[in-house]
């Protein structure tokens, strides 16, 4: 028994960091020099922010269809 409780808590050792880099908050941000767009975690102070999502995915996918970002 001792066993199986010692590789649950390996493995929940091991998956959350995996976890907590796929969730959070993500921004698409525009270079307001460079009139680019970028999808990041954490928005700059020179950036103008365009929109804010939940997942990578989903701002990927709002920045496609955002006009100022397919300058």
């Amino acid at each position: 028994m001792k066993k199986y409780a010692a590789a649950a808590v390996l493995i929940t050792f091991l998956v959350t960091p995996a976890l907590a880099l796929t969730s959070g908050t993500y921004y698409v941000g525009l270079d307001t020099t460079t009139h680019k767009c970028s999808v990041m975690t954490e928005m700059k102070a020179s950036m103008k922010m365009m929109g804010k999502y939940d997942s990578k995915e989903g701002a990927e996918k709002a920045m496609s269809t955002m006009k100022e970002c397919k300058a």
